[in-house]
């Protein structure tokens, strides 16, 4: 069994998360989603992803503000 095949990659986990890729690669930069980044690529086990998942409440827009 290769040892890459417990890993995904942000697009992959991306899906798995229903979140666009380049929010899992905020997520990884942040520390928030443990990853190992090879080169230009960041991988994620595959666990770590189901457990992080449980957790997670993507807010959407949280970055935008409402003019009042």
């Amino acid at each position: 069994m290769p040892v890459w095949e417990n890993y995904l990659n942000v697009i992959e986990a991306g899906r798995r998360l229903k979140v666009h890729p380049e929010t899992v690669k905020r997520l990884c930069r942040q520390g928030d989603l443990p990853a190992h980044k090879i080169h230009n690529t960041w991988l994620i086990n595959i666990d770590t992803l189901d457990n992080f998942a449980g957790t997670y409440n993507p807010s959407r827009g949280a970055r935008r503000r409402l003019i009042a």
